[in-house]
């Protein structure tokens, strides 16, 4: 659990795959940012918003921003396993924190991201349902001290 979060949102858990490893023999960046999409996928669900919410309301999640941290490098066969908070909540967006951590347990990469629910025809941002909000609410406090963080030289 990221501090501050009331409840848990489950770890996602995976193991790294071979096609996911670069010429330098560890996880390539884009995977890092699959691993934290799955995660946001697995908080979705828990959230109610899963592939039933999905057709039935016609809406889902749609990420707008994303900043991400390369801490350490990662070996094929290694498992990881991401923790997510939420950080932030409104009408229309939801705030998330991604960290994934190696099987000892270290830290090796952050996610946050901005996410936006999107339904309608034409698509465009609507707020969430109120039973998506009491789930969101569960989790709603607290913010890792990376967050925030700007790009920098």
């Amino acid at each position: 659990m990221i501090e501050g979060c009331a409840v848990d949102l489950p770890e996602y858990r995976t193991a790294v795959r071979e096609e996911w490893i670069d010429y330098n023999g560890h996880l390539s960046e884009a995977y890092y940012v699959l691993v934290f999409g799955f995660a946001t996928d697995q908080a979705m669900e828990v959230l109610g918003m899963d592939a039933a919410y999905r057709q039935r309301e016609g809406a889902s999640l749609y990420t707008v921003e994303a900043h991400v941290r390369y801490l350490q490098e990662v070996p094929q066969g290694a498992g990881v396993a991401v923790r997510t908070a939420i950080v932030g909540t409104g009408d229309r967006k939801l705030h998330l924190a991604h960290e994934m951590h190696d099987d000892s347990g270290r830290l090796v990469a952050t996610e946050e991201m901005l996410g936006v629910h999107v339904g309608g025809e034409p698509a465009g941002a609507q707020p969430f349902p109120s039973e998506v909000r009491k789930r969101m609410a569960m989790c709603g406090s607290g913010k890792p001290d990376w967050v925030g963080r700007a790009v920098r030289m």
